[in-house]
């Protein structure tokens, strides 16, 4: 008998391991325009559209997580409506370095004009924009 196959729609959350849960609060809520939820027993979140971003202080980690969970770890790709000159003038009003862009890469969907830029922990964050 075939088993059918497990068919994912999309992602739900993420979790960072992070050095300083307000710090990052902060950042993303200022720069990227994230909402900060508090779930459960006083965890936090930051939503945007349909996702989130759980937050997991670094020693202080919920169970089950990662096998070794480092703040600076990730490199995730945020998907944006406004330009990339929008984005660049964005970034450099709030004072973030920017690493690259714009530069041209390619999404899940088709081709994308990506800006490069890193969080207080050190992950590296993408945002972009279709073509």
């Amino acid at each position: 008998m075939n088993m059918p196959a497990l068919v994912i729609d999309r992602l739900d959350h993420l979790v960072l391991t992070v050095a300083d849960i307000a710090v990052t609060c902060a950042f993303y809520q200022r720069v990227l325009g994230m909402q900060v939820e508090t779930f459960g027993e006083g965890r936090k979140a930051l939503v945007f559209g349909r996702q989130k971003f759980n937050l997991h202080q670094r020693g202080h980690e919920f169970e089950p997580k990662a096998q070794a969970p480092t703040p600076g770890a990730i490199d995730v790709c945020l998907i944006t409506g406004l330009s990339p000159d929008a984005v660049v003038a964005h970034l450099k009003a709030q004072g973030v370095l920017i690493e690259a862009g714009p530069i041209q890469r390619t999404g899940a969907a088709g081709p994308i004009m990506s800006v490069y830029f890193r969080d207080p922990d050190g992950n590296l964050l993408e945002v972009a924009s279709y073509l």
